[in-house]
Protein backbone atom coordinates (compact mmCIF):
# COMPACT_ATOMS: atom_id res chain seq x y z
CA UNK A 1 0.00 0.00 0.00
CA UNK A 2 1.50 3.45 -0.91
CA UNK A 3 1.46 6.04 1.78
CA UNK A 4 0.31 9.26 0.79
CA UNK A 5 0.85 12.79 3.11
CA UNK A 6 -1.00 15.95 3.50
CA UNK A 7 -3.72 15.32 0.99
CA UNK A 8 -6.00 18.12 0.26
CA UNK A 9 -6.81 18.94 -2.74
CA UNK A 10 -7.30 15.84 -5.59
CA UNK A 11 -7.94 16.42 -8.91
CA UNK A 12 -10.00 12.86 -10.54
CA UNK A 13 -9.67 12.92 -14.67
CA UNK A 14 -12.40 11.24 -17.10
CA UNK A 15 -12.24 12.47 -20.26
CA UNK A 16 -14.85 10.30 -21.84
CA UNK A 17 -18.20 9.71 -22.82
CA UNK A 18 -21.66 10.23 -20.78
CA UNK A 19 -21.88 6.48 -19.47
CA UNK A 20 -17.85 6.39 -18.78
CA UNK A 21 -18.21 9.47 -16.26
CA UNK A 22 -20.99 8.10 -14.51
CA UNK A 23 -19.19 4.89 -13.92
CA UNK A 24 -16.46 6.31 -12.17
CA UNK A 25 -18.59 7.30 -9.21
CA UNK A 26 -17.77 4.56 -7.40
CA UNK A 27 -14.14 5.05 -7.53
CA UNK A 28 -14.60 8.71 -6.67
CA UNK A 29 -16.46 6.90 -3.43
CA UNK A 30 -13.28 5.52 -2.99
CA UNK A 31 -11.57 8.90 -2.91
CA UNK A 32 -13.60 10.36 -0.76
CA UNK A 33 -13.81 7.38 1.65
CA UNK A 34 -9.92 6.74 1.42
CA UNK A 35 -9.41 10.99 2.16
CA UNK A 36 -12.66 11.92 3.57
CA UNK A 37 -11.30 15.51 4.10
CA UNK A 38 -10.45 16.19 0.63
CA UNK A 39 -11.36 19.00 -1.57
CA UNK A 40 -12.12 16.78 -4.68
CA UNK A 41 -12.83 18.11 -8.22
CA UNK A 42 -13.25 16.22 -11.22
CA UNK A 43 -12.15 17.14 -14.91
CA UNK A 44 -14.68 16.19 -17.54
CA UNK A 45 -15.66 16.85 -21.04
CA UNK A 46 -18.62 19.31 -21.48
CA UNK A 47 -21.76 17.21 -22.18
CA UNK A 48 -21.23 14.62 -19.41
CA UNK A 49 -21.29 17.14 -16.14
CA UNK A 50 -25.17 16.20 -15.64
CA UNK A 51 -23.20 12.19 -14.45
CA UNK A 52 -22.03 13.71 -11.60
CA UNK A 53 -24.05 17.11 -11.01
CA UNK A 54 -25.89 16.95 -7.40
CA UNK A 55 -23.64 14.55 -6.11
CA UNK A 56 -22.13 14.64 -3.05
CA UNK A 57 -19.29 13.32 -3.37
CA UNK A 58 -17.58 15.75 -5.56
CA UNK A 59 -17.03 19.45 -4.67
CA UNK A 60 -16.54 21.08 -7.90
CA UNK A 61 -16.25 20.12 -11.55
CA UNK A 62 -14.27 21.22 -14.10
CA UNK A 63 -15.76 21.19 -17.89
CA UNK A 64 -13.32 20.60 -20.56
CA UNK A 65 -15.13 22.33 -23.47
CA UNK A 66 -14.03 20.19 -26.21
CA UNK A 67 -15.33 23.15 -28.70
CA UNK A 68 -12.46 24.85 -28.38
CA UNK A 69 -10.16 21.61 -29.22
CA UNK A 70 -11.50 22.41 -33.07
CA UNK A 71 -11.07 26.33 -33.06
CA UNK A 72 -7.90 27.40 -35.54
CA UNK A 73 -4.06 27.25 -33.33
CA UNK A 74 -3.65 30.37 -31.96
CA UNK A 75 -7.24 30.71 -29.98
CA UNK A 76 -6.83 27.06 -29.49
CA UNK A 77 -3.25 27.47 -27.99
CA UNK A 78 -5.25 30.63 -25.86
CA UNK A 79 -7.77 28.11 -24.52
CA UNK A 80 -5.24 25.64 -23.74
CA UNK A 81 -3.37 28.00 -21.55
CA UNK A 82 -6.35 29.88 -20.08
CA UNK A 83 -7.59 26.11 -18.91
CA UNK A 84 -4.22 24.97 -17.40
CA UNK A 85 -3.77 28.07 -15.40
CA UNK A 86 -7.63 27.08 -14.08
CA UNK A 87 -5.84 23.50 -13.61
CA UNK A 88 -2.85 25.04 -11.09
CA UNK A 89 -4.67 27.63 -9.78
CA UNK A 90 -6.16 24.92 -7.25
CA UNK A 91 -2.72 23.36 -6.29
CA UNK A 92 -3.66 19.81 -6.26
CA UNK A 93 -1.80 17.22 -4.00
CA UNK A 94 -3.13 14.41 -6.18
CA UNK A 95 -4.28 14.09 -9.58
CA UNK A 96 -5.70 10.83 -10.25
CA UNK A 97 -5.71 10.24 -14.04
CA UNK A 98 -9.05 7.61 -14.64
CA UNK A 99 -8.86 8.09 -19.03
CA UNK A 100 -6.09 7.31 -20.31
CA UNK A 101 -4.91 9.32 -22.98
CA UNK A 102 -2.43 11.54 -23.75
CA UNK A 103 -3.94 14.67 -22.91
CA UNK A 104 -5.50 13.75 -19.62
CA UNK A 105 -1.49 12.65 -18.35
CA UNK A 106 -0.33 16.53 -19.95
CA UNK A 107 -3.01 17.45 -17.37
CA UNK A 108 -2.11 15.49 -15.28
CA UNK A 109 1.58 16.61 -14.87
CA UNK A 110 0.96 20.08 -15.55
CA UNK A 111 -1.39 20.58 -12.76
CA UNK A 112 2.04 20.19 -10.87
CA UNK A 113 0.01 17.68 -8.12
CA UNK A 114 3.04 16.09 -5.93
CA UNK A 115 1.36 12.41 -6.71
CA UNK A 116 -0.04 11.49 -10.06
CA UNK A 117 -1.86 7.69 -10.61
CA UNK A 118 -2.44 6.32 -13.54
CA UNK A 119 -2.45 3.54 -15.75
CA UNK A 120 0.78 1.23 -16.55
CA UNK A 121 -1.34 0.26 -19.83
CA UNK A 122 -1.80 3.67 -21.02
CA UNK A 123 0.11 3.54 -24.54
CA UNK A 124 0.39 6.97 -26.19
CA UNK A 125 3.42 9.20 -26.55
CA UNK A 126 7.10 8.33 -25.76
CA UNK A 127 7.99 9.51 -21.96
CA UNK A 128 4.49 9.56 -21.10
CA UNK A 129 4.92 6.89 -18.25
CA UNK A 130 7.38 9.20 -16.82
CA UNK A 131 4.37 11.96 -16.36
CA UNK A 132 3.15 9.80 -13.43
CA UNK A 133 4.42 9.13 -10.44
CA UNK A 134 2.51 5.81 -9.26
CA UNK A 135 1.79 3.39 -12.43
CA UNK A 136 -0.50 0.57 -12.24
CA UNK A 137 -1.53 -2.42 -13.87
CA UNK A 138 -4.66 -3.63 -13.70
CA UNK A 139 -6.84 -6.62 -16.00
CA UNK A 140 -8.40 -4.92 -19.02
CA UNK A 141 -10.81 -7.96 -19.18
CA UNK A 142 -13.59 -6.67 -16.05
CA UNK A 143 -15.95 -4.29 -15.85
CA UNK A 144 -14.96 -0.83 -16.39
CA UNK A 145 -16.51 -0.30 -13.06
CA UNK A 146 -14.06 -2.89 -11.44
CA UNK A 147 -11.30 -1.47 -13.87
CA UNK A 148 -11.16 2.45 -12.02
CA UNK A 149 -11.65 0.28 -8.87
CA UNK A 150 -8.65 -2.08 -9.42
CA UNK A 151 -6.56 1.21 -10.07
CA UNK A 152 -7.64 2.83 -6.94
CA UNK A 153 -7.18 -0.18 -4.71
CA UNK A 154 -3.75 -0.47 -5.93
CA UNK A 155 -2.56 2.55 -4.61
CA UNK A 156 -4.48 1.49 -1.17
CA UNK A 157 -7.71 3.52 -1.99
CA UNK A 158 -10.82 1.74 -1.32
CA UNK A 159 -14.34 1.39 -0.86
CA UNK A 160 -17.15 -0.88 0.62
CA UNK A 161 -19.59 0.71 -1.25
CA UNK A 162 -19.84 0.08 -4.91
CA UNK A 163 -23.06 1.90 -5.91
CA UNK A 164 -23.52 4.07 -9.04
CA UNK A 165 -25.53 6.52 -8.16
CA UNK A 166 -27.34 9.34 -9.82
CA UNK A 167 -28.79 12.49 -8.14
CA UNK A 168 -32.18 13.80 -9.79
CA UNK A 169 -33.59 16.96 -8.51
CA UNK A 170 -36.84 16.83 -6.90
CA UNK A 171 -37.58 19.05 -9.34
CA UNK A 172 -36.84 16.88 -12.18
CA UNK A 173 -39.22 14.27 -10.82
CA UNK A 174 -42.01 16.37 -10.09
CA UNK A 175 -41.33 17.41 -14.29
CA UNK A 176 -41.56 13.67 -15.18
CA UNK A 177 -45.10 13.40 -12.85
CA UNK A 178 -46.64 16.49 -14.34
CA UNK A 179 -45.80 16.03 -17.70
CA UNK A 180 -46.43 12.46 -18.25
CA UNK A 181 -49.71 12.70 -16.18
CA UNK A 182 -50.60 15.81 -18.65
CA UNK A 183 -49.91 13.15 -21.79
CA UNK A 184 -52.21 10.49 -20.37
CA UNK A 185 -50.50 8.10 -18.08
CA UNK A 186 -51.82 7.51 -15.18
CA UNK A 187 -49.97 6.81 -11.68
CA UNK A 188 -51.10 3.55 -11.41
CA UNK A 189 -50.03 2.34 -15.04
CA UNK A 190 -47.19 0.13 -15.48
CA UNK A 191 -44.59 2.20 -17.38
CA UNK A 192 -41.97 0.41 -19.92
CA UNK A 193 -39.06 3.28 -21.20
CA UNK A 194 -37.75 2.24 -23.75
CA UNK A 195 -34.44 4.28 -25.72
CA UNK A 196 -33.91 3.01 -29.15
CA UNK A 197 -30.91 4.50 -30.10
CA UNK A 198 -27.06 5.16 -29.66
CA UNK A 199 -24.91 8.02 -30.56
CA UNK A 200 -23.36 4.84 -32.31
CA UNK A 201 -25.59 3.91 -34.82
CA UNK A 202 -24.10 0.91 -35.17
CA UNK A 203 -25.20 -0.69 -31.44
CA UNK A 204 -28.96 -0.10 -32.87
CA UNK A 205 -31.45 -2.90 -33.72
CA UNK A 206 -33.71 -2.97 -36.68
CA UNK A 207 -36.55 0.13 -36.92
CA UNK A 208 -39.35 -2.62 -37.41
CA UNK A 209 -38.35 -4.92 -34.56
CA UNK A 210 -38.12 -2.18 -31.91
CA UNK A 211 -41.63 -0.70 -33.48
CA UNK A 212 -42.81 -4.19 -32.70
CA UNK A 213 -41.32 -4.46 -29.28
CA UNK A 214 -43.51 -1.28 -28.80
CA UNK A 215 -46.88 -2.65 -30.16
CA UNK A 216 -46.46 -5.80 -28.22
CA UNK A 217 -45.54 -4.01 -24.70
CA UNK A 218 -48.59 -2.37 -24.99
CA UNK A 219 -50.76 -4.30 -26.18
CA UNK A 220 -50.34 -8.26 -24.56
CA UNK A 221 -48.89 -6.50 -21.09
CA UNK A 222 -51.15 -3.03 -20.69
CA UNK A 223 -47.77 -0.76 -20.35
CA UNK A 224 -47.46 2.20 -21.03
CA UNK A 225 -44.56 2.98 -23.50
CA UNK A 226 -42.37 6.25 -22.62
CA UNK A 227 -40.18 6.64 -25.52
CA UNK A 228 -36.95 8.93 -25.40
CA UNK A 229 -33.81 9.62 -27.83
CA UNK A 230 -30.98 11.97 -27.49
CA UNK A 231 -30.77 15.53 -29.74
CA UNK A 232 -28.68 14.02 -32.62
CA UNK A 233 -30.19 14.79 -35.99
CA UNK A 234 -29.41 10.93 -36.74
CA UNK A 235 -30.94 10.14 -33.38
CA UNK A 236 -33.89 12.05 -34.13
CA UNK A 237 -34.81 10.90 -37.37
CA UNK A 238 -34.37 6.89 -36.31
CA UNK A 239 -36.38 7.33 -33.75
CA UNK A 240 -39.35 9.11 -35.95
CA UNK A 241 -39.13 6.16 -38.32
CA UNK A 242 -39.95 3.82 -35.18
CA UNK A 243 -42.46 6.02 -34.22
CA UNK A 244 -44.16 5.77 -37.76
CA UNK A 245 -43.78 2.16 -38.33
CA UNK A 246 -45.92 1.42 -34.44
CA UNK A 247 -49.70 0.61 -34.26
CA UNK A 248 -49.98 2.29 -30.51
CA UNK A 249 -48.08 5.53 -30.72
CA UNK A 250 -45.72 5.65 -27.57
CA UNK A 251 -45.43 8.76 -25.32
CA UNK A 252 -42.37 10.21 -26.84
CA UNK A 253 -39.58 12.63 -25.93
CA UNK A 254 -37.71 12.73 -28.75
CA UNK A 255 -34.63 14.70 -28.09
CA UNK A 256 -36.16 17.19 -26.06
CA UNK A 257 -35.38 16.29 -22.71
CA UNK A 258 -32.43 17.05 -20.56
CA UNK A 259 -30.26 13.37 -19.18
CA UNK A 260 -31.49 14.59 -15.08
CA UNK A 261 -35.19 14.32 -17.12
CA UNK A 262 -34.70 11.40 -18.54
CA UNK A 263 -33.06 9.77 -15.49
CA UNK A 264 -36.49 10.91 -13.97
CA UNK A 265 -38.59 8.83 -15.88
CA UNK A 266 -36.26 6.01 -15.89
CA UNK A 267 -36.50 5.71 -11.96
CA UNK A 268 -41.10 6.28 -12.72
CA UNK A 269 -40.27 2.91 -14.97
CA UNK A 270 -40.30 -0.41 -14.25
CA UNK A 271 -38.26 -1.39 -16.94
CA UNK A 272 -36.09 -0.04 -19.23
CA UNK A 273 -35.35 -2.07 -22.81
CA UNK A 274 -32.89 -0.23 -25.16
CA UNK A 275 -29.57 -0.65 -26.70
CA UNK A 276 -26.02 0.13 -24.97
CA UNK A 277 -25.79 3.40 -24.69
CA UNK A 278 -25.66 5.63 -21.75
CA UNK A 279 -30.09 6.03 -20.93
CA UNK A 280 -29.11 2.40 -20.03
CA UNK A 281 -26.66 3.09 -17.57
CA UNK A 282 -28.52 6.10 -15.98
CA UNK A 283 -31.53 2.95 -15.95
CA UNK A 284 -29.49 1.04 -14.08
CA UNK A 285 -27.98 3.92 -11.60
CA UNK A 286 -31.33 4.69 -10.78
CA UNK A 287 -32.44 0.44 -9.91
CA UNK A 288 -34.64 0.11 -12.98
CA UNK A 289 -34.29 -3.01 -14.34
CA UNK A 290 -32.70 -3.29 -17.60
CA UNK A 291 -33.20 -5.05 -21.07
CA UNK A 292 -30.44 -3.81 -22.83
CA UNK A 293 -29.31 -5.05 -26.80
CA UNK A 294 -25.26 -5.65 -26.90
CA UNK A 295 -24.15 -6.21 -30.39
CA UNK A 296 -19.54 -5.45 -30.78
CA UNK A 297 -19.12 -4.40 -27.18
CA UNK A 298 -18.38 -6.61 -24.26
CA UNK A 299 -21.01 -6.46 -21.77
CA UNK A 300 -18.12 -7.83 -19.02
CA UNK A 301 -17.12 -4.56 -19.99
CA UNK A 302 -20.30 -1.97 -20.09
CA UNK A 303 -22.90 -4.38 -18.85
CA UNK A 304 -25.74 -2.04 -16.79
CA UNK A 305 -24.13 -2.34 -13.35
CA UNK A 306 -26.40 -3.70 -10.71
CA UNK A 307 -26.03 -1.76 -7.32
CA UNK A 308 -27.56 -4.29 -5.09
CA UNK A 309 -25.68 -7.14 -7.17
CA UNK A 310 -22.52 -5.24 -7.12
CA UNK A 311 -22.02 -4.25 -3.46
CA UNK A 312 -20.47 -8.51 -3.28
CA UNK A 313 -18.38 -8.22 -6.15
CA UNK A 314 -14.91 -7.85 -4.61
CA UNK A 315 -11.55 -9.43 -5.56
CA UNK A 316 -10.09 -10.50 -8.67
CA UNK A 317 -11.07 -14.00 -9.91
CA UNK A 318 -13.82 -14.14 -6.92
CA UNK A 319 -16.40 -15.60 -8.92
CA UNK A 320 -18.40 -12.90 -8.43
CA UNK A 321 -17.64 -11.00 -11.61
CA UNK A 322 -19.83 -9.64 -13.35
CA UNK A 323 -20.72 -10.79 -16.96
CA UNK A 324 -18.64 -13.76 -16.52
CA UNK A 325 -19.00 -14.89 -20.48
CA UNK A 326 -17.03 -13.14 -23.47
CA UNK A 327 -20.71 -13.05 -25.14
CA UNK A 328 -23.99 -14.53 -25.12
CA UNK A 329 -27.37 -13.63 -23.16
CA UNK A 330 -26.27 -12.98 -19.40
CA UNK A 331 -27.51 -11.86 -16.42
CA UNK A 332 -26.39 -9.71 -13.27
CA UNK A 333 -28.63 -9.00 -10.42
CA UNK A 334 -31.89 -7.41 -12.04
CA UNK A 335 -30.41 -6.99 -15.49
CA UNK A 336 -30.27 -8.78 -18.85
CA UNK A 337 -27.89 -8.42 -21.40
CA UNK A 338 -29.31 -10.11 -24.63
CA UNK A 339 -26.36 -10.52 -27.16
CA UNK A 340 -25.13 -13.69 -29.45
CA UNK A 341 -22.85 -15.99 -28.86
CA UNK A 342 -20.49 -16.01 -32.03
CA UNK A 343 -16.53 -16.14 -31.64
CA UNK A 344 -16.62 -12.83 -33.33
CA UNK A 345 -18.07 -11.19 -30.30
CA UNK A 346 -17.31 -8.84 -28.70
CA UNK A 347 -15.13 -7.62 -32.05
CA UNK A 348 -15.50 -3.97 -31.07
CA UNK A 349 -16.24 -2.45 -34.49
CA UNK A 350 -18.21 -0.34 -35.69
CA UNK A 351 -20.11 -2.30 -38.23
CA UNK A 352 -19.12 -6.00 -40.07
CA UNK A 353 -16.22 -5.34 -42.57
CA UNK A 354 -16.87 -0.97 -42.52
CA UNK A 355 -20.44 -1.27 -43.17
CA UNK A 356 -21.60 0.22 -39.68
CA UNK A 357 -24.75 -2.28 -39.59
CA UNK A 358 -23.54 -4.99 -36.93
CA UNK A 359 -25.18 -8.47 -38.10
CA UNK A 360 -24.85 -9.35 -34.36
CA UNK A 361 -27.29 -6.74 -33.61
CA UNK A 362 -29.72 -7.41 -36.45
CA UNK A 363 -29.73 -11.84 -36.22
CA UNK A 364 -31.66 -11.13 -33.08
CA UNK A 365 -35.31 -11.41 -32.94
CA UNK A 366 -38.32 -9.78 -31.73
CA UNK A 367 -39.52 -12.98 -29.75
CA UNK A 368 -35.93 -13.54 -27.97
CA UNK A 369 -36.42 -9.98 -26.91
CA UNK A 370 -40.07 -10.03 -25.43
CA UNK A 371 -39.26 -13.67 -23.88
CA UNK A 372 -36.49 -11.78 -21.67
CA UNK A 373 -38.96 -8.40 -21.10
CA UNK A 374 -42.22 -10.74 -20.51
CA UNK A 375 -39.64 -12.51 -17.86
CA UNK A 376 -39.04 -8.88 -16.02
CA UNK A 377 -43.02 -8.26 -16.47
CA UNK A 378 -44.18 -10.95 -14.77
CA UNK A 379 -42.38 -10.43 -11.69
CA UNK A 380 -44.03 -7.21 -11.31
Amino acid sequence: MTEFKNIKNILIIKLRHIGDVLLTIPAIRAVRDTFPESHIITLINSGTEEMLAGNPLVNEILILDRSCLKQPFMKMAQAEFSFLKRIRKEKFDMAIDLTGGDRPALYSFLSRARYRIGYEQAGGFAGKRFLYTHRFFIDRDRHTVLQNLELLSNAGINTKDLRVDYYISSEDEEWAENTLADKGVKAEDIIVHIHPTSRWLFKCWHDEYMADVIDRVQEQHGAKVIMTCGPDKREIDKSNRIIELTKLKPVAFIGNISLKQLGAISKRAKLFFGVDSAPMHIAAAVNTPVVALFGPSGAFHWGPWDNKQGSGVRGQGSGEEPYQKRNGIQTFGKHTVIQRDWDCIPCGKDGCEGSKVSDCLEDITVNEVMKEIEVHLKKL
